[in-house]
């Protein structure tokens, strides 16, 4: 229950809410259910809350009921409810930025989860090599070096978004299967350039993404990484 300093924000204890995907998002904008659910979290007394996987792209979703920060649009509906909870609540607000990779385009779970094709709202996922999550899956297209620049920059431009939202941190996630995880990974990353084969090679993009999303958020803020 101490005090917790995280370069210039301090937290009142050590308590975190974890993010929790909600799958209520408006083509990635939040929502009345984000005023609720957020709000009452910002009340638990803990010393930061931390919000849901937040995608940088739009195919970078887990499900089409991802929250966003990709757009003008995302930003706006994001800031009636960081201002409600300041009004509120003296806690640290975070946000996990996140990418699904071939994880991407699934069903939210009370829809029977399982991949969401094109032809039914879905999109064809981004990896990095064009291996399927399942075997029942659709390829996904591998990243080239112009998708590499794209993910990259949306990292950046969602950093900046976060930024001036107010937002007092960001965690970028590396875990779970994800894009980021999927370079980390021999298994999902099958590359023959520099971004593949050996641990240094897998771990550029990763590595290259944090120093983007550092570079494009205040100092005097944290940035931490889920592995």
């Amino acid at each position: 229950f101490s005090p917790r300093a995280l370069r210039g924000v301090t937290l009142a204890n050590r308590i975190v809410v974890s993010p929790m995907c909600q799958y209520s998002a408006d083509n990635g904008a939040a929502t009345a259910w984000h005023m609720i659910h957020l709000g009452s979290l910002a009340l638990s007394g803990a010393g930061m809350l931390c919000l849901e996987a937040t995608a940088v792209e739009p195919e970078g979703r887990i499900s089409p009921d991802d929250l966003g920060l990709w757009d003008d649009r995302c930003e706006a509906a994001l800031e009636p409810v960081l201002a409600a909870i300041r009004r509120h609540s003296p806690i640290a607000v975070a946000v996990q930025l996140a990418h699904a990779g071939r994880k991407a385009s699934t069903a939210s779970p009370w829809r029977g989860s399982g991949q969401v094709g094109p032809d039914k709202g879905g999109w064809v996922p981004h990896a990095p090599s064009p291996l399927p999550y399942g075997e029942r899956d659709v390829v996904p297209h591998a990243l080239d070096e112009a998708g590499l620049r794209r993910v990259r920059d949306a990292f950046a431009a969602a950093a900046g978004r976060a930024a001036r939202l107010g937002i007092d941190g960001i965690e970028v996630h590396a875990a779970h299967g994800y894009l980021l995880h999927q370079f980390l990974s021999p298994i999902a990353n099958r590359r023959d350039d520099s971004y593949g084969g050996s641990l240094d090679n897998r771990m550029r993009f990763p590595l290259q993404i944090l120093d983007a999303v550092r570079a494009a958020f205040p100092a005097d803020r944290p940035v931490g990484v889920r592995v």
